[in-house]
């Protein structure tokens, strides 16, 4: 889900662009998933999102905060409902944590709960808090161009490295030419089986960038399951001290 990725590139996708269009020189598929991946989040960011589980027979919401820094640290906090409000996840730099206010206790989260459900939604603990980076732990290759949206788009195929942490055995991700929002992408596993694909609609301006504000996960395996997380606001210009995402902080934060 994105906002809620945590591991970024810091880069100013404007600029970026402006510089090669002068060159002439056409990006390779690695700067088309870097420019993305800083388009969506920035060096700081703010945000405040509404995510709706979705079942066959029942759904609900939830609400959150969430702060990021860099590509080391990130913070989410569940506002609502009232059974889950208080709950926050930390990304500090290689570490993860959660603190649960029901049971009074912070617990780190090991490698090995990176793929497991998060809040009972279609998101893992690895999409929400990402360990690994889309850019650095993965080769990128320019498969083709197609049309997602009504937008153009880069389809590029990401394959991590062998000695990559990371979760997924392949992403393919498509990548809008003009504005680089990322407007769909499948996850599979290490098995080449389909897991997850999201889109990316409602495209509008969030922090004065053009974003998708509504990210829809579809599970390949369960008809009827979807997560829908909304943006309801992105402030990219407010600096965050480091200081911010420590674990005293991760209890009290509101």
């Amino acid at each position: 889900m994105k906002h809620f990725l945590a591991v970024l590139i810091i880069l100013t996708a404007g600029a970026g662009w402006n510089g090669f269009a002068q060159t002439g020189k056409s990006l390779t598929a690695k700067e088309i998933v870097q420019k993305a991946d800083a388009k969506a989040r920035g060096e700081y960011s703010i945000g405040e999102i509404k995510m709706t589980i979705v079942r066959p027979t029942w759904s609900r919401e939830m609400t959150m905060k969430s702060w990021s820094r860099g590509t080391e640290y990130a913070l989410i906090l569940v506002t609502a409902p009232a059974r889950d409000k208080g709950t926050a996840f930390l990304k500090r730099e290689k570490e993860i944590w959660n603190w649960q206010p029901s049971i009074d206790r912070t617990i780190k989260l090991p490698p090995s709960m990176m793929m497991q459900s998060w809040m009972g939604s279609d998101f893992t603990n690895d999409d929400l808090i990402r360990e690994s980076s889309i850019v650095e732990d993965y080769t990128h290759k320019l498969a083709a161009s197609e049309t997602i949206e009504g937008r153009e788009c880069y389809k590029v195929e990401l394959t991590p490295k062998d000695d990559a942490p990371v979760v997924w055995g392949k992403i393919t991700s498509w990548i809008d030419k003009k504005d680089f929002m990322q407007m769909k992408a499948e996850f599979r596993d290490e098995e080449g089986f389909l897991v997850n694909t999201m889109y990316g609609k409602n495209v509008k301006e969030l922090g004065g960038r053009l974003l998708p504000s509504r990210m829809e996960v579809i599970p390949a395996d369960e008809p009827g399951n979807k997560t829908i997380v909304e943006y309801l606001s992105l402030d990219f210009n407010k600096p965050i001290d480091v200081s911010f995402f420590s674990i005293q902080n991760l209890k009290r934060v509101k």
